[in-house]
């Protein structure tokens, strides 16, 4: 079976990564709270020049809730990949950018952002669920 790949990455790193507890208050509050806080992923990308693109996967772990003591954590992975010639449509590339991209590259930005958050002091926090990229990006077009 010779599928051929719609793209190829040729670059992947941290861009920015940010971890924030101001104080002792926060951290000891924070730290029995974590449990409750979200993951929230922000996809953007722009072209460059010979069929390339720049993708900016923003992965937040943030507290939902309005509480006024909260810790923040982020990080913002870059993927650079070229698109095959034979890709035209729009729709295919959005799909390449939202979903085979990010589904590549979860494993790494997760374990990115898990040694983030263990590292500022929160050892027991694991994501449950794996983000499902088919399953969002197939909402996002209904």
């Amino acid at each position: 079976m010779t599928m051929t790949k719609k793209y190829k990455i040729l670059a992947k790193y941290i861009k920015d990564m940010s971890s924030e507890t101001p104080d002792i208050e926060t951290y000891i509050f924070v730290k029995d709270y974590i449990l409750k806080y979200q993951l929230n992923i922000d996809i953007t990308s722009k072209p460059l020049k010979d069929k390339m693109i720049e993708i900016n996967t923003l992965m937040k772990f943030e507290d939902k809730q309005q509480n006024k003591i909260k810790s923040y954590f982020e990080i913002n992975y870059a993927t650079i990949i070229k698109i095959n010639d034979e890709i035209k449509k729009r729709e295919d590339l959005e799909k390449i950018v939202l979903c085979d991209v990010q589904i590549e590259i979860y494993p790494f930005l997760e374990k990115a952002l898990l040694d983030l958050l263990h590292n500022s002091g929160y050892p027991n926090v694991k994501f449950e669920k794996k983000v499902n990229f088919e399953e969002l990006y197939s909402q996002r077009l209904n």
